[in-house]
């Protein structure tokens, strides 16, 4: 008897193995410490750190610096944290973040908490990143060619949506790597144009550093919307443990050694994106800075137009890398519960479906960035300053009152503020846009 179950089991385990070999998360482990590092650059520095100035000039000097700075402090310690407990249990890994939860909150709970808010951050994403990627375009053209006929936003993003038909069928993580490595680099890029072009303009005539809303509701109303957009600019925790999966890892030499150096690596980079950008943006242009420092700098044009073409390609990159959880979650589901062949049709079919899902999304709501500060608070927060930190606290137990214990609960409140407030002024924000809204503009 015990043979014919053996063999069962082996066929099974075979299957299980044949269907982790395919799916875009755990088919290939062989990624170096580097990989890392530009894979998280490209997935934190987003198009988020083209409004910082804004969110700044929204926050105020003291406050704004304080929040950046607490910002960056508080999401590389719940980094390190995942890092860390991506193989805590001897011969697993984490390979997802649900899987982590699961193993946090247990098997059920543990997908009703993570999912639906990862799902939410990398979808949100996506389709901000669909009308990013269409506005840079229709700013490019604009520039370049300023007596041409006005082309509208629905046709840019379109075009942008064209390469994602194409890139979607990259079949996993690695086999990005080179679009991440271009996006990591362009994000530099931009961002060193971005606050170097506006040092070279140099302080606006009557420049004021007061808040812009002339009630005292107006002011505390857009100062949380602004926490949400900072929270928005620290958004790579998603998509961590997915980019940790590929990193090779024997009990000798865990995967959490390159993973961690890359990180470190990737979070100077986003130190040199981030503060540069928001400082002297604000300090040169005070509050009259618009929501994208690109559009407030209009010369030299060929500068402007460059920058605006390197956020295109950075916005391709990144959508990628958050894509990716999303193909791995919708392709588990048809393979493992709903019985499909795992075949090149059916991953052609779910990629294609989804890019035009975004597409189909970002036309019809272009006004997306003011969804931003709402789903900032309300998704970001949670995953990115006070997920890891509850995880680390069901998994370890530090003890009461040790430092480990004080300083998670600390962020956990953090968060919990963050999550509350920034939807309310995100909410305020689309309720006063909302009567100028033209649909499929």
């Amino acid at each position: 008897m015990g043979t014919q179950a053996d063999t069962d089991m082996d066929e099974k385990l075979a299957q299980q193995k044949a269907i982790d070999d395919w799916l875009p998360i755990t088919s290939s482990r062989n990624a170096k410490w580097w990989y890392s590092a530009f894979h998280n650059v490209t997935a934190m520095v987003g198009a988020g750190v083209l409004s910082l100035p804004y969110a700044m000039s929204e926050l105020g000097w003291g406050p704004g610096v304080t929040v950046l700075i607490l910002s960056w402090i508080i999401t590389l310690y719940t980094l390190w944290q995942m890092v860390e407990m991506h193989e805590m249990v001897p011969g697993k890994r984490f390979d997802r973040y649900h899987e982590l939860g699961q193993h946090a909150f247990g098997e059920k709970l543990g997908l009703y908490i993570v999912v639906p808010q990862q799902l939410i951050v990398e979808i949100g994403v996506n389709i901000v990143y669909m009308v990013t990627g269409g506005r840079s375009l229709q700013k490019f053209h604009d520039t370049v060619c300023p007596d041409c006929k006005k082309i509208k936003l629905t046709f840019f993003i379109m075009i942008f949506a064209s390469v994602h038909f194409v890139l979607s069928h990259l079949p996993n993580f690695n086999s990005i790597s080179g679009v991440s490595l271009a996006a990591a680099v362009m994000s530099l890029s931009y961002s060193t144009i971005a606050w170097g072009a506006s040092a070279h303009k140099g302080v606006v005539e009557d420049v004021q550093y007061g808040y812009k809303a002339k009630s005292t509701a107006g002011t505390v109303f857009n100062f949380f919307s602004a926490l949400g957009d900072v929270a928005f600019a620290y958004a790579g925790h998603n998509v961590v443990l997915e980019i940790q999966a590929t990193i090779p890892s024997t009990p000798e030499k865990p995967s959490k050694g390159p993973m961690w150096r890359g990180v470190v690596v990737a979070y100077i980079v986003v130190a040199l994106c981030y503060f540069p950008v928001a400082l002297v943006g604000y300090w040169m242009f005070g509050n009259t800075v618009d929501d994208n420092i690109l559009v407030t700098l209009e010369k030299p044009r060929w500068l402007i137009a460059m920058a605006n073409m390197f956020v295109v390609v950075h916005v391709i990159g990144s959508y990628q890398i958050y894509a990716m959880p999303v193909f791995d979650m919708i392709e588990t589901v048809m393979v493992k519960k709903l019985h499909f062949k795992p075949t090149r049709i059916l991953r052609f079919i779910v990629r294609n479906l989804y890019v035009a899902f975004t597409m189909f999304l970002a036309i019809t709501f272009p006004f997306f960035g003011g969804l931003l500060g709402f789903f900032g608070g309300f998704a970001f927060a949670p995953t990115t300053y006070f997920l890891p930190c509850v995880m680390w606290l069901a998994i370890k137990k530090p003890r009461k009152y040790s430092l480990s214990w004080c300083t998670n609960w600390i962020c956990i409140v953090l968060g919990l503020c963050l999550m509350i407030l920034s939807p309310i002024g995100g909410l305020r924000t689309i309720i006063i846009k909302a009567k100028k809204y033209e649909f499929y503009s």
